[in-house]
Order: structure tokens, then sequence, then C-alpha cells
């Protein structure tokens, strides 16, 4: 039986660096032929992406996936709302997926995220050479999610330019619960960067810090892309409450769960995630700049200065649990 490893089961080895100031580190990543300054990607959720999201994200160099969970002419409105040259926008696999994608495009959306649960599917194969027919290289292609070696390359095959890595991660994700299947994130990615031959590597689900970015980038990522992490801010979509405890909150839930299905199309079925409420944490601005300056000092802990120097250079050792205990803030929990 095959062993895999998650983001608390490994650290990087520091090595010697001669980088005197973050500012040295260029987080620099290309997708379409354009240039990011941030290598994340807000996750296409209704209570992450929308139009304020996408804007704050290009104004800080990353990209922002519009959610597809509404009507063609709302998502639509949507984008036009964006107003940015590198939206990114989610379609599905079936019914009106191929209108959905003329319109997005025909609107100037950057990207098409083919947003499933199980990438490895039929019916992405069958979405993506649509797609690809019609559009060809006038648009940026994402598609996933995926968790194996053989799902990355098969969706190479099918002509998706950038995938999604990660089955049953998410903080809001019960797949793994409900269906007993799933990969670790950061193990999946190392399987699938070790196949990769021209498509992105996105990494998709369980990142609840910049250092989880930091080992995704190690393992081969090119991108992450995060929902947790930037939920709960001003401009994610959704009202801030106050609680009977005078602290106020936004709620953070999973596509796959009953409240998100029945609001989205008047039913619930296979239910795969949850809602929530997770504290306000005011401006996503905030949140992109600790994140930024915490992936640097992660580069800079193995002497890179890029993203694809940083690859070739970390190294991985795996820890004990008793080194995990270690690693996190241990005197809270004396």
């Amino acid at each position: 039986m095959q062993k895999t490893l998650s983001f608390d089961d490994i650290l990087l080895i520091p090595q010697m660096s001669d980088i005197k100031s973050r500012k040295e580190v260029d987080l620099t990543s290309e997708m379409g032929g354009k240039q990011f300054q941030l290598p994340i990607i807000s996750s296409p959720m209704d209570t992450v992406t929308g139009p304020e999201m996408v804007r704050t994200m290009d104004a800080h160099g990353g990209i922002g996936v519009l959610h597809r969970y509404n009507t063609i002419e709302e998502q639509v409105a949507m984008l036009r709302q964006a107003e940015s040259k590198t939206t990114g926008a989610a379609i599905g696999v079936t019914g009106d997926f191929m209108e959905r994608a003329e319109a997005l495009v025909e609107n100037g959306a950057f990207l098409l995220c083919v947003d499933v649960a199980h990438g490895h599917h039929i019916s992405v194969k069958e979405a993506v050479e649509s797609i690809k027919n019609k559009f060809g290289d006038n648009i940026v292609l994402m598609a996933g999610n995926v968790a194996t070696a053989e799902a990355f390359s098969d969706l190479e095959d099918w002509g998706t330019d950038v995938i999604r890595v990660g089955v049953g991660g998410g903080s809001i994700c019960s797949t793994r619960i409900q269906t007993g299947h799933g990969i670790p994130t950061l193990h999946s990615v190392i399987l699938s960067a070790g196949v990769a031959r021209k498509s992105l590597i996105v990494a998709d689900g369980g990142i609840k810090t910049a250092g989880d970015a930091v080992k995704c980038f190690a393992a081969g990522a090119d991108f992450v892309m995060l929902g947790s992490l930037l939920a709960g801010t001003k401009e994610s979509p959704g009202q801030v409450f106050q609680s009977n405890d005078g602290k106020q909150y936004k709620v953070y839930r999973g596509m796959a769960s009953a409240e998100a299905q029945i609001d989205w199309k008047g039913t619930a079925n296979s239910l795969e995630g949850v809602s929530t409420t997770i504290p306000y944490k005011g401006s996503v601005e905030r949140v992109l700049s600790m994140l930024s300056q915490n992936i640097r000092s992660g580069l800079s802990y193995s002497g890179a200065r890029t993203v694809k120097e940083f690859r070739t250079k970390a190294q991985m050792v795996q820890q004990t649990q008793a080194g995990m205990k270690e690693s996190f803030t241990h005197i809270l929990t004396r």
C-alpha cells in the first residue's frame, strides 16, 4: 500500500542563502503569455470570488476566478463589473456550459475554468475538447480537480492548459468522509510534477498557511488556489453580521454543501461540503500582503530568488508526530 504525505508531514531544509532582503525574491509566474506577480488564484466559490475579489486580486498581481453558481446573465454581469483584463470564470460540463463559455469569452474572460469535483472524468474530457475546438489558444483553459499522475497526464493530453490538483482537501470539503476517496494535496502535487510536460500545476485544497503554499511551490506547483484564507474578507461576497458576543462574521461554504446547492439549484444531492461562519478579517489586501511576505521569506530560506529556482533547490524531509508538535507554537498548548 502506497504511503502519502500531507503538508504537516514534511518540512523544508534551510540552506545557505545570500538573499539580504525579501525584496530580492521575485514571485512572478507566467500563465497564458501574461506575467503575474503573485502566484495566487482565488477559488471559484460564491463566498470567495465575486467582482470585488477579482479586482483586488488583479491589483495585487494574482488571479480571481468568478464562480458559476448563477445564471449566464448574472455571471456575465459579474465579469463586466470586474473590469479586469485577467479575469477567470468557471463553467460546468453539462447543460448550457458551452453557451456560458461563449458568453464569457465574448465579454473578455481571460481564463475558463472547468470546475468539477472529479476532473478525471469522461464529461471533463468532452468539455475540454469542445472548448479547445471552439476557442483554440484564444483562451487559457483550466480544469480539474485531479489527484493522480495518470489523471494529470490525461488532462494534459485532452488539451488543458492549467490543471487544478487536489481532491478532498478543502477546509469545508467532506469528499473524503462521504466517499472515502482522495489523496493529500501535497502528495498529488508531487505526483503531478513528476509527469507534467507543459500544463501548469495549481495546488488546490488544504492550504491553511503561507508555509503550506511554500511547500506546494517546492513540490512543483506553479500557482496555489485559495478559499478559506481569502474568505471572510471585505472583498468576498456576502454580508458581514454581528453575533451575540459582539464579534463580526461572514459565511463560508463549500459549493457541495446543502445550503449552496439549495440556493443555486433549489435542491441538494451528493453532499460533499459544509457551510460555516468565520471571523470577519477586514480587507483581503492585508491577507495578500502577509502571504506575499511570508512566501518570499520561505523561498529565501532555501536561497532561491524565483519560484522556478526554488523548485530545483528545495529539499524536503519527513517529520515525526513529535516534530509536528515542535513545529507549531507549542507554548499555546501547554
